[in-house]
């Protein structure tokens, strides 16, 4: 009678528990629907993308980067498809004690692989649920990745698994002590160890086996209900959601969704937006409402984990501003989640209109459906606008967000409506935008200063000619530097214009510049979110370079460069880009500059974003300040992919800084725990952001004041010039 009663009671359970959740999940897919259409090639090809899926999860490659957690991840991952197993035995052990699964429930390999993954996921789980309390808001406070997150939710999770995994070693314990246990000692030392403790007796170990194998039950399909009831418990339905996440991402190839920003589509989600045809009241200008964001959007707001690898790694984040990239995700998943059972009924404004006094279960649906996406508290916003503007595109949410959310795609979007539609952002950038459209660079100075440097070059000592592109490119013209609008006016930046040219020159490399024909690139109108004035930039330069038979670029600015190479052939420019560290590692490989000059400096590398994350260079800049005798480097503890931004990406160069702590001031506190002599970059933005840190540092007295930001050219160019002078004395 008690097996039977079990039985029934667990079976009720299980049919409750899959209804709630095919109905939770069926809830999610029309909730994602809502979103406007995807661009054609997120949707395949389908071998390359499932292949990349499978790698990704089972390669666990993101979560690798801080190996003990991501290993523990891993068995629980593993755990869960596997040990579906053991739930339907127990499905049969309510019933009868001495059910076994059929065909495989002797095969010892089923044994061993279930005794290896039970007991690694037991000890990864509770090593996680140990970090995770360690870890937690109330002990460490803003430093803890797990501030925003829903604790009740992950604490839940874990007692489950943990749960789970405690009642498949006492059954397969007491089955042990009772005779009925097919695999041996080898093959599970942790079962028969657990049933050495038990009773024999199958007065008592019978029963004890149904018991827990209903608990076990009643705990599993408890687990589906909860989830069914808390539609946006991330840290549960990720297991689920994650895998459909991950194959539609932006690059079939597995690579993170950086470099070239999202482009606008039109309404019909298949072709890019023409401004010129394009209608502000059908075509989405950035997201404004919830369902102006793709489905792909929706599903990244639903698939968030709440790790909070995106936010321990967001720069605003450690400096005291308010923006948390799993914050914005999730503020967004809760709106829409919230938002859309109304969509999908149909009701508007209009329809609100027409039965004013229609129920709603207290909701203040005319409010919900106006809600702004981005506004302040006292105007009802759902991201505020410190979040929003505190974005540097830094690429560090993407990189480490281990269910590959586009979280800069998203912050894009919402940028793109308040610049275009709304005309609502920070008064700094409105200056920026009117030097753009009105004199191609953000500083507003005229066409004829970017030949400054080459007549300064054509003066020195020893004057080096640079060919200027009058018409088309020369035969003999291998390169099109593109200089940059910092490296053609900033003064800083200059100097690594003049560094490059020069190396180039020894090194016997022909090339050419466009001079007062270069315009901006207009990345930082389209990291802004005002996509017209990029477009207008945009669609001049490649107009010049294909007049000028332009094919291959080398670009000193990591912004240029990744605009030039990953986003110029969305508007018909298709060039071989290099960046100037790329080249000149390979020259010097090829031993057509040689560095001998010993330069005895401790020296420090800052990787810039758009250089690193988001184009994995890192390397080149590297090799050369290994070639060049004498010089001692020491990599910030931040680096590589893990590499700390500089604060002007996403436009921040031209906007003030007025929430907790300068970003470059942040990374340059860093660069000095290395004592170094020297900080290098390879990056015009960057060398200005940390030189002006620096020199406040040297201001307070705590730099040496010899201490310099330097571009790895310029390094290069010392030691190259001193063996030069040697040989020529």
């Amino acid at each position: 009678m008690l097996y039977l009663t079990l039985g029934i009671i667990t079976s009720v359970f299980a049919v409750v528990a899959f209804t709630m959740f095919g109905l939770a999940l069926r809830q999610i897919v029309r909730t994602v629907g809502i979103g406007r259409p995807v661009e054609p090639e997120r949707k395949g090809p389908f071998g390359q993308r499932l292949t990349m899926t499978l790698i990704e999860i089972i390669g666990h490659g993101r979560m690798l980067k801080r190996p003990w957690i991501g290993v523990a991840h891993w068995f629980v991952m593993v755990s869960f498809p596997l040990l579906v197993f053991t739930v339907i035995e127990a499905q049969g052990e309510v019933f009868d004690p001495h059910f076994h699964l059929p065909i495989i429930h002797d095969w010892t390999i089923y044994g061993l692989a279930i005794e290896i993954i039970a007991g690694a996921s037991l000890v990864g789980i509770l090593g996680l649920t140990g970090y995770r309390l360690l870890n937690s808001p109330k002990r460490i406070g803003r430093a803890s990745r797990f501030m925003h997150s829903k604790h009740w939710t992950a604490y839940y999770v874990e007692a489950y698994i943990i749960g789970l995994l405690i009642a498949i070693f006492a059954i397969r314990g007491f089955k042990a002590a009772l005779g009925d246990f097919p695999f041996p000692v080898w093959a599970t030392p942790i079962s028969h160890a657990v049933g050495s403790f038990l009773p024999g007796d199958a007065a008592v170990a019978e029963p004890a086996i149904a018991w827990i194998a209903a608990f076990k039950l009643v705990i599993s399909y408890m687990f589906f209900m909860v989830l069914a009831s808390k539609l946006t418990m991330g840290i549960g339905w990720h297991r689920f959601i994650a895998p459909v996440n991950i194959y539609f991402k932006r690059k079939a190839d597995g690579a993170p969704s950086h470099g070239a920003a999202k482009q606008m589509m039109d309404k019909s989600g298949t072709k890019p937006l023409d401004f010129e045809e394009a209608d502000p009241d059908e075509d989405p200008f950035g997201a404004g409402k919830i369902e102006d964001f793709t489905w792909k959007g929706l599903l990244d707001f639903s698939s968030c984990t709440e790790c909070g690898r995106c936010q321990s790694q967001c720069p605003a984040w450690n400096t005291g501003k308010p923006l948390s990239p799993k914050k914005v995700i999730l503020d967004l998943q809760q709106h829409a989640y919230e938002k859309a059972p109304y969509l999908l009924k149909g009701i508007t404004e209009e329809t609100l209109a027409e039965k004013p006094d229609e129920s709603h279960a207290g909701v203040d649906v005319l409010a919900l459906l106006n809600k702004p996406l981005v506004g302040t508290e006292e105007e009802g916003g759902v991201i505020h606008p410190d979040e929003l503007w505190a974005c540097t595109n830094c690429g560090a949410c993407v990189e480490q967000c281990p269910v590959d959310i586009e979280h800069i795609d998203h912050i894009l979007d919402m940028r793109r409506y308040q610049v275009m539609v709304e005309s609502n952002f920070p008064s700094e950038a409105n200056t920026l935008l009117k030097n753009l459209e009105n004199k191609a660079n953000p500083w507003g100075m005229a066409e004829d200063k970017r030949m400054d440097w080459i007549q300064e070059l054509a003066e020195q000592e020893n004057p080096v000619e640079v060919e200027v592109v009058d018409d088309k490119l020369s035969p003999e013209t291998e390169y099109l530097f593109w200089v940059g609008c910092a490296g053609a006016l900033e003064d800083r930046a200059k100097k690594t214009t003049k560094a490059i040219a020069e190396l180039l020159d020894i090194a016997g490399v022909k090339f050419a510049v466009l001079g007062g024909m270069e315009a901006c690139t207009g990345d930082p109108a389209r990291r802004l979110g005002m996509e017209y004035v990029f477009q207008m930039l945009a669609q001049q330069n490649v107009e010049t370079l294909n007049e000028a038979g332009v094919t291959k670029i080398v670009a000193s600015c990591p912004h240029c460069f990744n605009t030039l190479a990953n986003e110029y052939p969305q508007l018909g420019g298709t060039y071989e880009v290099v960046h100037h560290s790329q080249l000149l590692a390979k020259l010097v490989d090829e031993g057509k500059l040689i560095p001998v000059e010993n330069i005895d400096e401790n020296i420090t590398y800052h990787d810039p974003c758009f250089l690193g994350r988001h184009n994995k260079v890192y390397t080149p800049p590297r090799d050369i300040m290994a070639k060049v005798p004498g010089v001692k480097t020491q990599e910030m503890h931040r680096h590589k992919e893990r590499g700390f931004c500089c604060g002007a990406g996403g436009a921040r160069m031209w906007m003030e800084e007025r929430i907790g702590k300068r970003i470059n001031t942040e990374r340059v506190d860093e660069a000095l725990t290395t004592n170094p002599d020297t900080v290098s970059t390879a990056c015009p933005f960057c060398q200005v952001m940390l030189g002006d840190a620096i020199n406040e540092k040297k201001s307070q007295g705590e730099a040496k004041e010899s201490l310099e930001v330097v571009d790895v050219s310029q390094l290069l160019l010392r030691s190259v010039k001193g063996e030069k002078e040697k040989a020529e004395a």
